[in-house]
């Protein structure tokens, strides 16, 4: 059925009646479904990989041991070993999980912990994930499997139509995203970080690959990831997957998945990373001790589950922006930002103003036109450029095509992938402290989504992070913006300087970028929709 067609639809007609009815609810459909409360396993220390790390442990008391995740692949390779190495418990929240190739090997890997008898707890967030959850469904069937949504629409049928005027009579509530990443083992060790789950993320994108950070983390630190994700499970705003449906999927629907999954197994046996799963590599060297983690005390910071409600003043709870700010106001000499958006707001600029008025060098390393994904955001973002450079606040945008992909024998992306774009959120304090997390340096992050991450005080991080935003942001691979004169209008005007075969070059316009989209974005740029990028 056509989406057109849908509106005349007696079918259609009562959905969207609905819908409209829906608008006007707080909480999300299915609230009011049974849901048990569970929480992550008391004594991880029980478990074989509390065992092991129980030394490194106690040699460096109220320390955590972090190792940097700056490599896609090695960071999809820790995901599938540690599911291996689960004995009682898997945590796993994201705010997208794709159903493609390192997805699919995520989800059986997911299934054979559960067939062992480890405790599967599944979030996801909705936002356009209606076609994901579906697929993901079938797993529900399994006794050992929860899955749950976090702010769940009610439509859940294939009719784009439908869930857009959803979206305009609940926008309120729907435009309220989850925006978290992490994947925790028997309580005992974990990863954080700006990560979804699927091929781009991991350095096996064809078309896309996405540049980011992970950590993984063992020790003390790893209760508190726990316990953020304990907070958001055991919420009002999570819905199971079955109210959502009507019911349990069969358990035919999971043996019809496990049978899919296992054919796509089949399939990737050409592919390089299955040779070093096979290896157990690089989860057996660091269990091990044979890779240097990094021991450091840290801090997990994220929003409440319901931050829309806190941010309202209507109850108490924790915002991820204000503990960060206060992170940032202790920097005394240097502040390091990598965002792939940035829409700081009036309030961000005054903030970052006030920074630069007591001297702290303020760096920022962000997508270019050419490169990201989200051109609406990049039309609210290229407002901000001319006050940060006005204010002396050094501006890096990424290049589609990085000119020097190999820095000191660094593979900063995968040689296969075509169109490289950042994705990663971290900040450096003075080079000795630093955050890895998922909030993006834009409005959105700052007030709609929940947000997670961590601060490290480790010098040795800080210089790892710095060095890799140093060989970034180097002409061959970014833009350099200054300010160069005026425009024909008598605003000042922008020149992207860079290298091309080792010659400088500079650009007076948006490089890159197809004419379509210089103007897309110009015409995006009219529009207020700041409050929501």
């Amino acid at each position: 059925m056509s989406a057109r067609r849908a509106w005349r639809h007696p079918v259609g007609l009562i959905a969207l009646a609905a819908l409209l009815v829906a608008g006007c609810a707080s909480l999300p459909p299915g609230a009011d479904y049974p849901k048990p409360a569970s929480n992550a396993l008391a004594h991880p220390e029980q478990t074989s990989l509390g065992r092991r790390l129980a030394a490194p442990s106690a040699a460096h008391p109220g320390l955590s041991g972090f190792h940097l995740l700056p490599v896609g692949i090695d960071s999809f390779l820790l995901r599938m070993e540690m599911e291996q190495q689960a004995e009682r418990t898997l945590d796993v929240q994201y705010f997208v999980i794709e159903n493609d190739d390192t997805g699919q090997l995520l989800h059986e890997a997911l299934l054979q912990a559960a067939d062992r008898g480890v405790r599967v707890r599944l979030l996801l967030d909705d936002e356009g994930s209606h076609g994901r959850t579906a697929k993901l469904k079938p797993l529900a069937a399994h006794p050992n499997v929860e899955l749950r949504v976090f702010n769940p629409s009610a439509y859940r049928g294939p009719v784009q139509a439908l869930h857009d005027v959803e979206l305009l009579a609940s926008a309120s509530r729907l435009n309220y995203r989850m925006h978290n990443k992490l994947f925790v083992v028997d309580n005992e060790i974990g990863i954080i970080g700006g990560r979804n789950i699927g091929n781009a993320y991991f350095q096996e994108g064809r078309d896309l690959e996405f540049g980011d950070y992970d950590v993984i983390a063992a020790g003390g630190i790893v209760k508190d990831m726990s316990a953020s994700f304990d907070a958001y499970w055991n919420s009002p705003l999570v819905i199971p997957i079955e109210a959502l449906f009507g019911s349990k999927p069969s358990v035919q629907d999971l043996d019809d998945y496990r049978a899919a999954l296992a054919a796509h197994h089949a399939g990737m046996s050409g592919k390089n990373y299955m040779g070093r799963l096979s290896g157990g590599e690089p989860l057996r060297d660091l269990v091990a001790g044979n890779a240097p983690w990094i021991w450091a005390r840290a801090e997990v910071i994220y929003d409440s589950p319901d931050k829309s409600k806190v941010e309202d003043g209507d109850e108490p709870g924790r915002r991820l922006r204000h503990r960060l700010a206060k992170a940032v106001e202790a920097s005394r000499s240097e502040l390091l930002i990598v965002s792939p958006y940035v829409v700081p707001g009036d309030a961000g600029v005054k903030f970052l103003a006030k920074l630069r008025e007591r001297g702290l060098q303020v760096r920022i390393l962000t997508n270019s036109l050419a490169s990201t994904d989200m051109p609406v955001v990049h039309s609210a973002y290229q407002g901000y450029r001319v006050p940060l450079l006005e204010m002396g606040i050094q501006l890096y945008e990424v290049r589609p095509v990085l000119g020097r992909p190999v820095v000191r024998g660094d593979a900063l992306k995968s040689p296969s992938a075509g169109q490289y774009a950042l994705h990663a959120k971290v900040f450096v304090f003075d080079r000795q402290r630093v955050f890895v997390g998922s909030m993006n340096l834009d409005r959105r992050s700052l007030h709609l989504n929940t947000e997670i991450g961590v601060i490290i005080d480790s010098p040795e991080l800080a210089r790892q992070i710095a060095t890799r935003f140093a060989a970034i942001s180097q002409p061959a691979n970014s833009y350099a913006l200054a300010l160069d004169g005026t425009t024909a209008t008598g605003g000042p005007a922008l020149a992207w300087h860079t290298l091309e075969d080792g010659k400088p070059v500079e650009y007076h316009q948006e490089p890159a970028a197809s004419i379509w989209r210089r103007v897309k974005v110009d015409m995006l740029s009219m529009l207020p929709l700041d409050e929501l990028l």
